[in-house]
């Protein structure tokens, strides 16, 4: 497995890989990986000849009150088990490569940016569109991997992507949770161990949800009406949102038969977290 940090060597190489006839997979990351992560990187083993994994703490998508500077950092033991999980190339660049000094270009996605995390926080979507804008410019995969757990940062880089004609497949991969329930992230680490088992929280919502809606409930109305009482019974946690909401505009809707994102945020102490599921059409 090499390691690479430079983005013009990172750029031959995929050119190399491209005059090859080498399908390239891609999966970006910040780091501090989990079984979630492995699971896009096996993913992506699956079917690509060659898999490159980024490594890039992206300033831009952390607002003023965020963690960037308490965000893990485990690139060493990151990279060990990526090379154990067969990729060929680590791309960890620093900051200053990414975004050098006078650099003012970015991708915004008008609209959806907004939306659920866009709302509480103000910029996170102008971060993440264009760091990942960027990675595909450098990397040039010809699919890229993301986790199912960022459904709105899913539907903006799908627009993105379709948008700006970019020559390259997203694939989204399932929730990794562990044996209770609790979706993998990285800032699970930061939960004490009562703000674990508070945490636990979310998914009793969305399960109990998604119990109804396989009974036959489409009312939007009445299952988040659920989901917010399950929220309540949990005064520890702080809730951002608890939405029912079409899975490409993010838009609110009143009935589900046609399929939905049920999505919900909360913070635990200082620890924001995410999850979420998807309700297939009737």
């Amino acid at each position: 497995m090499k390691i690479i940090r430079d983005i013009h060597e990172m750029q031959a190489a995929s050119r190399a890989a491209t005059v090859q006839k080498l399908s390239l997979g891609f999966v970006p990351t910040m780091g501090a990986l989990h079984e979630g992560h492995f699971s896009l990187v096996r993913l992506a083993r699956t079917r690509a000849s060659m898999v490159v994994v980024s490594i890039f703490v992206n300033p831009l998508q952390f607002g003023p009150t965020e963690d960037f500077n308490h965000y893990p950092r485990t690139l060493e033991a990151d990279c060990t088990r990526l090379e154990g999980e067969g990729v060929d190339i680590v791309f960890a660049p620093c900051a200053a490569q990414m975004y050098p000094p006078g650099a003012t270009t970015m991708v915004h996605v008008e609209g959806l940016s907004e939306k659920l995390d866009g709302r509480s926080r103000p910029g996170h979507f102008l971060g993440v569109s264009t760091v990942v804008a960027k990675l595909f410019h450098i990397v040039q995969p010809d699919f890229a991997v993301f986790g199912q757990k960022d459904a709105a940062q899913v539907a903006v880089l799908r627009r993105m992507v379709r948008d700006l004609n970019m020559p390259v497949e997203l694939i989204v991969a399932p929730i990794v949770r562990e044996a209770d329930g609790l979706a993998l992230s990285s800032r699970n680490a930061y939960l004490t161990a009562e703000q674990r088992k508070q945490a636990l929280v979310l998914h009793r919502a969305l399960t109990q949800v998604e119990s109804l809606a396989a009974s036959g409930e489409t009312n939007a109305a009445k299952l988040r009406s659920l989901g917010l009482s399950v929220l309540a019974s949990e005064p520890a946690a702080q809730l951002d949102y608890f939405e029912i909401i079409d899975a490409g505009a993010l838009e609110p809707i009143e009935d589900t038969a046609q399929g939905a994102l049920v999505a919900v945020a909360a913070t635990f102490g200082v620890t924001r977290l995410i999850d979420n599921f998807l309700l297939a059409p009737r």
